[in-house]
């Protein structure tokens, strides 16, 4: 298991826990799982992201390539510019999932730890005769995550130049190259709420502290989890494995249907053309027992899905109640109907749309 550059200053940063996630080793908590929920719900986190891989991919082949490697259009990806993407086996099966950005002369793809080694194989097996060079940045750069409704403001304090944010379209993100005290860094963005800073490891410490004196709070892993899960994101290796396909996912963001041909296009096509596929990524909301990764979901003694990612919220402090359980899973399309009563494991659930409300 990989150490994060935020893990190599851990002693000095406060984290109450270590632990493993997506692959590294990364804080697990500062203050405590629901102080900093609060602060990304509410305020402004700033996170490790060294759990996430940068390979850069040069060569004057590297659009083409690419373009037939992933579901998404990378061949219209202008400068400065990002797409969510599956790679795909023949049978239209996910091998992986990536953000691939245009950075002008190379491409940079962006993955979990977990997933580095199985990608830059599948990656090094599809250059034969293309002129595609492909560097493993992950000793050379890192990322920090600024996240909330007051991360613009915390970065501006912290002396961050931070471009206007346009509304993009769904799944658009926008890549920067800035500088902070002289020092070049990449600022990446979805939204004017979601921000990643990419800079070498060693400028990790000054970037950390800079942000905590502007205003931001320290997050860990247990709160960034319970929050992937509240927004509805699937993490690859959880809820999306190699036997699922990339429309049960609902990740419509992840695939273009007009850019052209690559692996696995034919399958994605033809669910498309003829119709949906049988399963749906959703969320539920359990109202009473536990339920555990893998539980079986049942309608009318039917077994109808199966439950993938589960989180409880925690409680806030001074507050005496019981602490609330989310899942995400799969659950057959004609069974996924919102507000829809169904049973996991033992505990009674219902259907709820994705993301969750505020309120849950």
């Amino acid at each position: 298991m990989s150490m994060t550059a935020v893990q190599t200053y851990v002693e000095g940063l406060g984290a109450a826990r270590v632990g493993e996630y997506r692959g590294a080793a990364t804080p697990a908590v500062f203050s405590g799982a629901a102080a900093e929920l609060a602060a990304l719900r509410g305020g402004c986190g700033v996170y490790d992201l060294g759990f996430r891989v940068k390979i850069s991919l040069a060569g004057k082949d590297r659009v083409r390539w690419l373009n037939g490697m992933v579901s998404n259009n990378i061949r219209d990806l202008a400068a400065g510019r990002g797409v969510y993407a599956f790679i795909l086996n023949p049978q239209g099966h996910i091998l992986g999932d990536l953000h691939a950005y245009n950075r002008g002369e190379f491409l940079v793809v962006d993955t979990d730890r977990c997933q580095a080694e199985k990608i830059l194989a599948i990656f090094r097996k599809y250059i034969i005769m293309d002129k595609v060079e492909i560097s493993d940045l992950s000793e050379k750069l890192t990322a920090l995550g600024v996240s909330g409704p007051k991360a613009r403001e915390v970065l501006r304090a912290c002396g961050f130049e931070v471009p206007e944010v346009v509304a993009p379209l769904a799944g658009d993100l926008h890549l920067h190259q800035v500088k902070w005290r002289g020092v070049d860094c990449t600022l990446t963005h979805r939204d004017e709420n979601s921000y990643e800073i990419w800079a070498t490891p060693g400028e990790v410490r000054s970037l950390w502290d800079a942000l905590l004196a502007a205003g931001a709070s320290p997050v860990g892993a247990e709160a960034l989890e319970i929050r992937r899960v509240l927004q509805g994101v699937p993490l690859y290796g959880v809820d999306i494995r190699e036997r699922e396909l990339p429309q049960e996912t609902e990740q419509a963001q992840a695939l273009s249907f007009t850019k052209g041909c690559y692996i696995g296009q034919e399958i994605v096509e033809r669910i498309r053309s003829r119709g949906n596929v049988h399963r749906m990524f959703t969320g539920f909301v359990v109202e009473g027992g536990t339920v555990a990764p893998g539980a079986k979901i049942v309608v009318a003694d039917k077994e109808v899905g199966e439950v993938t990612s589960v989180t409880s919220l925690p409680c806030e402090s001074g507050r005496n109640e019981p602490r609330r359980t989310l899942a995400l899973g799969y659950i057959r399309r004609e069974a996924g109907t919102p507000g829809r009563a169904v049973t996991i494991g033992a505990a009674a659930a219902k259907v709820v749309k994705l993301p969750f409300a505020e309120s849950q």
